[in-house]
């Protein structure tokens, strides 16, 4: 009986955390104007961008209207459904159902049921981040094993990406370890918990931005598809940015562009 129970717990959670990822990710047609705006700077027809942690495929849905071709990485099992389901029929979609790392292996993923967007394969992030207030009520219940790719071996079958998104809660600088070329631009997700692990995975992306002439940033909080300045930025003055942001405990994205390609306003 009480093994019933927890399979019927279970199952409700899985549902409804991706009901909810399906609400947050697809539902909401203000943000995907944004998002629209904002991405438009970085892909247009043709272009491939590259979605590492694609989740329910809200940035794919934008990036298609855009013209650009999709690689979704994506290794949680529900997710994976959602994906197939929203892209099957799209020629221009490739759904990787794999995770991406320094090295080609395996590797565990946490799963978070009820909350799958923080489902991750660094035990270091999750434990940096249950510390947290808004992470009191998150339990990662699930583990499985997955398979890992390198974006170097991403690149060698599909091609460079003019933007890649990586969203993998912690594993960013595993994700980057795998990188031996800069990219045109790219974004990440900083945490304020996690400050200290996002100024490390700065100074990788700065490190990878040198052989072509460094990055400029910019930084979008809490899924609001706006920069939070006006003009791109250079290292410290991101940093300093992303200090008046941590007291307030909420996320946000991280974008790095090459700084060959311009400086202009946004």
């Amino acid at each position: 009986m009480r093994s019933d129970r927890w399979h019927v717990q279970r199952t409700l959670g899985r549902v409804w955390g991706m009901t909810r990822s399906m609400v947050i990710y697809h539902g909401q047609p203000s943000k995907h104007r944004r998002a629209l705006r904002l991405y438009r700077e970085f892909l247009g027809p043709g272009d491939i961008g590259f979605d590492i942690g694609a989740h329910v495929g809200g940035r794919v849905r934008i990036w298609r209207r855009l013209g650009a071709r999709v690689v979704a990485v994506e290794p949680q099992p529900d997710c994976l459904r959602v994906l197939r389901f929203l892209f099957r029929r799209d020629r221009d979609v490739v759904i990787v159902p794999e995770a991406v790392g320094a090295r080609t292996g395996r590797a565990n993923l946490a799963v978070s049921t009820a909350t799958p967007t923080v489902s991750s394969m660094s035990p270091d992030w999750i434990e940096s981040v249950t510390a947290d207030r808004s992470f009191a009520r998150v339990q990662w219940d699930s583990s499985v094993e997955v398979q890992v790719a390198t974006l170097d071996d991403l690149i060698a079958i599909h091609g460079t990406p003019a933007f890649c998104k990586i969203d993998v809660e912690g594993f960013e600088a595993d994700v980057l370890a795998g990188l031996s070329q800069p990219l045109r631009a790219l974004s990440f997700e900083y945490l304020p918990p996690a400050h200290d692990a996002a100024l490390a995975v700065l100074d990788m992306v700065q490190r990878l931005g040198a052989q072509a002439g460094g990055y400029r940033y910019n930084y979008s909080p809490v899924e609001t598809m706006r920069y939070a300045s006006d003009h791109w930025l250079d290292l410290p003055e991101l940093v300093r940015l992303l200090e008046q942001y941590r007291p307030l405990g909420r996320s946000g994205d991280v974008y790095a562009r090459l700084a060959s390609a311009g400086d202009a306003t946004v």
